[in-house]
């Protein structure tokens, strides 16, 4: 990894890829979103402070849990002055984001354990679907592509 002496307050963009291991088009791409700033030299070159480096890392981080890129950059639009968040401040959003990221789990497990039955259900239909109709509401009265059919029937009158 390359090192860059303490002395040197400003990166420029590919020191901040090289540094942080986020490619340089994603670098601009939190930019353009409002995650990252920089100013620009007399020669229109972007530069970056030091501390974009653990803003990247908080970003990169709660991209790896699945947190949306508006939801990360709410969140660092609440941290006072928009400063680079902190330990601290990871613990607090971490916590405020668990609930949703608990409710994901939650669905995937059910894709998970339901996925094999896709294959037999017959049913040919998100609408019907065991994954999207959980507590199977339409099973009470039919079941499979008789109720596709149905809905199709319904539709065409």
């Amino acid at each position: 990894m390359p090192q860059i002496h303490e002395k040197v307050h400003e990166l420029t963009v590919g020191q901040l890829a090289a540094r942080s291991g986020a490619a340089v088009s994603a670098l601009h791409f939190y930019e353009s979103k409002g995650l990252i700033t920089s100013r620009r030299t007399s020669g229109n070159q972007r530069r970056y402070t030091r501390d974009t480096l653990r803003r990247v890392a908080f970003v990169r981080a709660a991209q790896r849990v699945g947190i949306p890129l508006a939801t990360i950059r709410e969140a660092l639009a609440e941290l006072p002055e928009e400063r680079t968040p902190t330990k601290d401040d990871w613990a607090h959003l971490s916590e405020a984001w668990r609930s949703e990221l608990d409710e994901r789990i939650k669905q995937l497990n059910r894709l998970r354990d339901h996925l094999t039955d896709c294959i037999g259900c017959g049913c040919l239909s998100l609408d019907t679907c065991v994954l999207s109709n959980p507590d199977d509401i339409f099973g009470e009265h039919r079941t499979g592509s008789r109720l596709l059919v149905e809905r199709r029937g319904r539709n065409e009158e």
